[in-house]
């Protein structure tokens, strides 16, 4: 069969349904996306709007949008028989080359969908992972990338290779006793084990990279925040560090630490990481674990977040979900409201707490409006005070002593006669609050010690 350049081959087997190999173009892509209302309930207008800037961030060329509602999802085809058929006219009238849908898709559903379409089907973790693909810079971040996209596919590796799935036989065509499909089933998994190998070196690395600091006594401030709310921007505002930045959707993947020095001569790291995203792939999350352990283990999260943006609350709690699964929910915090210039209204300000502890911070990063309040706010909560104490632990407590090595400054550390160890010790305000809410009693303890 001849075959027109840039078409799709179709490779059809008697008695069975055809299957389709898909190439993907060189350039930009001829899009529909795909919007369902799910569970009875509408979605805010800001979520299909970053659906359709996801959509935009990976190069695509968006040709209409599909929508609905539905109870729940169909098994089959995710949105039913009826919206999968007006969405085959839809592709076809226009001659879209891809459909991208806002949920997670099983990989069933993405076949089903694929042979009826006669297009690819991509859905919401597929997108986000391309546009990490597309961005990432470092060696690291191209592991990492690389690493969660090898995870997503091996769960949808048949698709496209239903014609490979068995063995041929007949005479001269028996293989060597293993499918297309297990060979690439096993060189994939040779692939993950590699990058993963790779990946625990450069962990290594970072580690003792936050050893160093740990001994210089540098604590770590970690920004993080909903993509596009400009960290990046209040970054090289504080940092000078020249770091990428642009009013686009994950403009930046690679984590960048630059020292800081405060109004009152202390210093410490600031790390700008990756930004979050709702229904952030869990692939992206365990890919990227290295790179978010310096959010895991920094002393103060500097939360960023879009003044201006209209659903803000939900940009806020889609953040917090993801601190909360990389483990992170505990570490004290400091809210920064940026782009306040964009409300015309808005005054630069510092809001303290009931004991007069800053709590947020009002400032726009693009113009430098309010950084001084920053400024002073950082100083306060991780420079000054410093608590020395002294304290047992018994021989049950190790644990609890590679904590105190690990955020504290050991002054003396000597074998008591009756088992465990006598501890005197230095540690900072910040992180006695921090191993309060995570160990309430051996903070209590070093407080009544003090």
């Amino acid at each position: 069969m001849n075959e027109q350049p840039g078409t799709n081959s179709t490779a059809t087997t008697p008695g069975r349904d055809a299957t389709l190999v898909f190439e993907r173009p060189k350039v930009g892509e001829r899009a529909v996306l795909v919007h369902l209302d799910m569970g009875g309930g509408a979605a805010a207008p800001d979520e299909r709007e970053e659906f359709r800037l996801l959509a935009s961030a990976a190069g695509a060329e968006v040709l209409g949008t599909l929508g609905g509602s539905r109870s729940a999802p169909d098994s089959r085809l995710f949105i039913g028989s009826g919206k999968a058929d007006e969405l085959k006219m839809f592709v076809e009238a226009n001659e879209a080359d891809l459909v991208i849908f806002n949920h997670t898709l099983s990989p069933a559903q993405e076949r089903n969908l694929e042979r009826l379409l006669q297009c690819r089907v991509l859905d919401r973790s597929g997108l986000i992972l391309d546009i990490f693909a597309q961005r990432a810079r470092s060696f690291e971040g191209k592991l990492q990338v690389e690493l969660a996209q090898l995870r997503h596919l091996s769960t949808r590796l048949v698709r496209g290779w239903t014609h490979l799935e068995r063995q041929k036989g007949g005479i001269g065509l028996r293989g060597p006793g293993e499918t297309q499909l297990e060979t690439d089933r096993r060189l994939l998994g040779t692939r993950v084990a590699m990058l993963e190998r790779r990946l625990s070196r450069i962990e290594g690395q970072r580690a003792q990279g936050r050893k160093a600091r740990a001994k210089a006594e540098l604590p770590v401030v970690s920004l993080v925040g909903y993509t596009n709310a400009g960290k990046s921007t209040l970054f090289n505002r504080l940092t000078q560090a020249g770091v990428f930045q642009a009013d686009q959707l994950f403009a930046t993947l690679d984590p960048t630490l630059r020292r800081l020095e405060l109004p009152t001569g202390d210093r410490v790291v600031v790390a700008d990481t990756v930004g979050f995203v709702s229904q952030l792939p869990h692939e992206l999350v365990a890919a990227f674990r290295s790179t978010l352990e310096e959010t895991r283990n920094a002393a103060l999260l500097l939360h960023v977040i879009d003044t201006a943006a209209p659903h803000r609350a939900r940009l806020i709690e889609d953040v917090e979900d993801v601190l909360a699964e990389i483990g992170s929910h505990e570490i004290p915090r400091l809210e920064v409201f940026n782009k306040i210039d964009l409300l015309g209204e808005e005054a630069p300000r510092l809001e303290r707490d009931s004991e007069g502890r800053p709590i947020r911070v009002w400032l726009s990063a693009q113009s430098g409006l309010g950084i001084d309040l920053l400024l002073q706010a950082l100083a306060e909560l991780t420079g000054g005070e410093r608590v020395r104490s002294r304290i047992h632990l018994d021989p049950s407590e190790g644990k609890r002593r590679a904590w105190l090595y690990r955020h504290a400054q050991i002054l003396s550390d000597q074998a008591a006669d009756t088992g465990g160890w006598d501890l005197e010790l230095m540690i900072g305000r910040i992180d006695l609050d921090r191993l309060c809410a995570h160990d309430r009693e051996l903070g209590q303890r070093l407080g009544a010690a003090s």
